[in-house]
């Protein structure tokens, strides 16, 4: 079985919501993390990907195969 491999999007959070880095999972709906730098932010996307694919298949939902990688993409306004 091969290892899936979701695209993300990093963006800037605004000091008036804590600053940091936020990471979505646009083909897993809800699945988000932050953290204070973008290599946080990433490491804790992990986590939450994995929480969520587990927990999608616990409850028997599907988990959906992951769009092409190259559309990952890094905001840093």
């Amino acid at each position: 079985m091969s290892k899936l491999q979701y695209p993300f999007n990093i963006s800037v959070l605004p000091p008036e919501e804590g600053g940091g880095y936020l990471i979505e999972f646009p083909d897993l709906p809800g699945c988000i993390s932050d953290g204070e730098t973008i290599d946080e932010a990433i490491a804790n996307g992990k986590d939450a990907l994995f929480c969520w694919i587990e927990t999608s298949k616990q409850y028997g939902d599907e988990v959906p195969q992951p769009r092409s990688i190259n559309n990952a993409s890094c905001n840093a306004q």
